[in-house]
This record gives structure tokens, C-alpha cells and sequence, in this order.
């Protein structure tokens, strides 16, 4: 980070510290990163850290309200315009995807919060995130059922709990092999096959 931070607005000062931690993320584990590290990565003290976020969770409420912004507003984007619902799929899987391979810190911290034992203002972010993605999910799957593109006898929850699966396991084998190039590589694979499961026989 440079040292133009320490000059930034109030509110630009709260988007960089966001996307410092999000970096950080993608290079330790979510729950050894400090905020004397977020601080050092800005080159800023924490009391000028703590100026704009009174604690650290305050921290990660505001990284994780970036993430659902952020991811929500890709899938949709990826979506747009397409007529298709099985396509419209698709594009969004490949979107989710390509997020992840540019932010590979998010999935850790995403699954740091649900995690945890206790209901935290970020983990109830995530939760949300998840369930408004599966409504996105349940459209699109209930639109290709009734065109025609999916199997009618499709359980539509079912289907849409495992797109969202798939991706995590798509992540979670990157993270294990310490390479996030491999979920850019397996994705299209793997999506080839869901597919082949929820589309109409006709």
C-alpha cells in the first residue's frame, strides 16, 4: 500500500482498508491477520486504523458487506441478457469462479465465518449472501423447467444447493493443492457435468 492512504477521505480510506484485508486474506489465514498487520500493509498506525473502524470486527462486517456486494453484482452482470436459464447458469458459475480466482482470500474468510460457533454480524452477512444467491438460483432453474431446457422433475432446492456446492468444492480442491489457476481449470469440466444431470432428456 502507498503512503497516499494516510490522505485519502473518510470513506475512500474504509473501501482501501477493505481491499487491504481482502489482499492480506489471500496470502495467511483470515484469523492471524491483525489489525497491527492490516495497519502496517497501509502503512498507517492503528490508531488511524482505529478512526474508521472502532473494532476489528467492525472490520470484518465491512469486508464481508464488500464481498456480498461485490459477488452479487458480478452474477448478475454475468447474467444479464441472457435468454437462456441453463447459459444464464452457466455464465454465472464461470463469473463466481473467476471471482474467486481474483480474490482467493474471500473464500477463506467466507468459511472462517460460518465456522464460527457464536452469530456474528459478519457471519449473518454471509448467510445472507448465500441464501439471496439461492433465490437467484431457484428463478433461473424454475424459468428452465418451465421452457423446457431443464428436466421437469428437477427438485429445484436440490439443484441449487449443489451449484453452490460444486463451487465451493471447485474452491476448497484449489486451496488444497495451494493453486487457484486450478479452479480456472477444473470449473468448465466440472460445470459440463452438473449440467448433464439437470437438463431436459428431450
Amino acid at each position: 500500500m502507498n503512503t497516499y492512504v494516510k490522505h485519502l477521505p473518510a470513506d475512500e480510506r474504509r473501501a482501501v482498508t477493505v481491499e487491504a484485508v481482502v489482499e492480506l486474506a489471500g496470502s495467511q489465514n483470515p484469523s492471524e491477520i491483525t489489525t497491527a498487520a492490516i495497519a502496517k500493509h497501509m502503512n498507517l498506525t492503528q490508531g488511524a486504523l482505529f478512526r474508521h473502524f472502532p473494532t476489528k470486527d467492525a472490520i470484518w462486517q465491512a469486508v464481508m458487506e464488500w464481498v456480498a456486494e461485490r459477488l452479487l453484482a458480478r452474477i448478475d452482470c454475468a447474467a444479464q441478457g441472457i435468454e437462456s436459464p441453463l447459459a444464464a447458469m452457466q455464465a454465472i458459475f464461470m463469473s463466481h469462479v473467476e471471482f474467486v480466482a481474483e480474490h482467493p482470500g474471500v473464500p477463506r474468510m467466507m468459511f472462517g465465518e460460518l465456522q464460527r460457533a457464536e452469530q456474528t454480524a459478519p457471519k449473518r452477512i454471509v448467510q445472507a449472501l448465500i441464501r439471496r444467491y439461492g433465490e437467484r438460483l431457484h428463478r433461473l432453474i424454475e424459468a428452465g423447467k418451465a421452457c423446457g431446457e431443464l428436466s421437469a422433475a428437477l427438485d429445484t432446492e436440490a439443484a441449487a444447493t449443489l451449484f453452490i456446492g460444486t463451487i465451493q468444492g471447485l474452491v476448497m480442491q484449489s486451496l488444497l493443492a495451494g493453486n487457484v489457476e486450478r479452479i480456472r481449470h477444473d470449473a468448465p469440466r466440472v460445470f459440463a457435468i452438473y449440467q448433464r444431470g439437470i437438463r431436459s432428456a428431450q
